[in-house]
């Protein structure tokens, strides 16, 4: 058993003791031993080895920035603010065969444009033949582009730690690294932050960017403990569904840009290409007056989005209906049909809802409140949303329709596309100076309750009832 190192000492004579006692045998005093807090000894704290000074400098510096490295492949760069910041850490994640992989290669390979640049590929799960068929099938395979196949963090960092140094270095994946000296298998939650620490360490030291490749949990969180996120210096992760062509980069951290920025990409037989204009490629196929769909004008990081929203509602004789959702927050649909039945006297309750975001997309932002109830109500009530309108806003829980940031934006994406008019909120304060007109040529139909929604579907038929809307 190890020995107790805490430290008693006497209030008044100031004896030290390695145990408590009553009474103190050299000033015959009772009662006045106390744990020594100042004690240099304290259980699992440090000991009397002393450290180095910090050096402390100023913040500007003599040292010029470095600028950025540009991967050519404007989506990607966006999503990184700008390009690749040397010397920073950056963690992809995404579901299995995503297309991680496959991207960072063609990233790779896009970088090799610049001149002087050394890029290196490190597979800790394929063979580098296979990785040469990969490069072989995108048409990448005069890249200079150098491989490896290694899993030993002690043999990477040997490579890596050297004075001319990589500028790309890229890890696929960082569960399949291990550290010698620990004792837990490749893929633990010990093997993984160890490793991810140590080659993060000689990234900031050489100045490489450096790309981590990381499996999700069923969850889709990226896998391992959450002090990885805050080890790298930005947060990727791959989403989209496996039966549509579209992948979406998303930023989830970034110490060098937004962290809200979103890149389209569109998987193809040569890998993904970008999509530089991701609202015209997800509303190409949309069939127009059709019942349970509208569009909604959302904004992305810095770009707005068109995207369509489907609902379908079908009578149940269950005595819990079904609510599937996709794409979007099923607890934020849950609560915008409690608010039409609650507050416009709706009947959702008795019917199963099923919502898409169409294309595969995922949406985040309480803007898309408006467009889903004129999903719903079109499904409900049978009749179509304009093919010309796009709508926008968020629900209360009295059925208000709030504003929302960038009106502006939104409807100028909207009118670009062909789109002729707009179900939005109310401007923000009726005697703001601050907030401009919107200088479109579309007709905007402003609502301020759901209430008025309904009614704009009334307009569309002469026959229409309310006992009609509420099905």
């Amino acid at each position: 058993m190890n020995k107790s190192r805490t430290k008693y000492k006497c209030g008044k004579c100031n004896a030290e003791r390695s145990n408590w006692s009553g009474h103190c045998d050299m000033c015959d005093s009772w009662n006045t031993f106390e744990v020594d807090l100042n004690s240099d000894t304290t259980p699992k704290g440090l000991s009397n080895k002393k450290g180095r000074a910090v050096k402390f400098v100023g913040l500007k510096g003599e040292k010029e920035f470095i600028p950025r490295i540009k991967s050519h492949i404007e989506e990607f760069d966006r999503v990184c603010g700008g390009g690749l910041v040397p010397g920073s850490a950056i963690l992809v994640g995404g579901d299995p065969g995503i297309g991680k992989s496959t991207f960072l290669l063609q990233v790779c390979a896009a970088v090799d444009r610049n001149k002087g640049v050394r890029c290196l590929y490190i597979s800790g799960e394929e063979a580098i033949d296979q990785v040469r068929m990969r490069a072989r099938r995108l048409g990448i395979e005069n890249a200079n582009v150098e491989l490896a196949s290694a899993t030993n963090v002690r043999d990477i960092i040997e490579s890596l730690d050297q004075e001319e140094s990589a500028t790309l270095v890229v890890i696929d994946s960082v569960q399949t690294l291990y550290i010698d000296n620990l004792d837990a298998a490749p893929g633990s939650l010990t093997q993984v932050r160890t490793s991810a620490q140590e080659l993060t360490r000689v990234c900031k030291k050489r100045g490489f960017s450096l790309f981590l490749v990381s499996h999700v949990t069923k969850e889709g969180n990226i896998a391992g403990p959450k002090t990885l996120e805050h080890l790298v210096d930005c947060v990727l992760y791959f989403e989209g569904e496996r039966g549509h062509q579209f992948r979406i980069l998303r930023t989830i951290k970034n110490r060098f840009g937004p962290s809200d920025e979103i890149g389209v990409f569109e998987m193809t037989n040569t890998g993904l290409t970008e999509v530089s204009n991701p609202s015209k490629m997800f509303l190409r196929d949309r069939e127009n007056e059709v019942s349970g769909t509208s569009v909604f004008a959302g904004i992305e990081g810095s770009r707005p989005m068109l995207m369509e929203i489907q609902a379908l509602t079908a009578p149940t004789n269950l005595g819990t209906p079904r609510r599937a959702v996709i794409g979007w927050d099923s607890n934020r649909l849950a609560m915008i049909i409690a608010v039409l039945e609650a507050r416009c006297g709706v009947s959702i309750s008795n019917q199963d809802v099923y919502l898409n975001v169409a294309g595969g997309l995922r949406i985040k932002e309480p803007a898309a409140d408006l467009a889903v109830a004129a999903a719903l109500i079109s499904s409900i009530t049978g009749r179509s949303v304009s093919s010309g309108l796009i709508v926008f806003g968020e629900i209360g829980l009295s059925g208000e329709i709030r504003p929302v940031n960038q009106t502006n934006i939104r409807l100028k994406e909207g009118s670009k596309l062909g789109f002729t008019g707009a179900i939005c909120p109310l401007e923000l304060t009726k005697n703001s100076s601050k907030t401009p007109e919107p200088k479109v040529e579309m007709d905007i139909n402003s609502v301020n309750h759901l209430d008025d929604l309904i009614k704009c579907f009334n307009k569309t038929s002469d026959t229409s009832t309310d006992s009609d809307m509420e099905g």
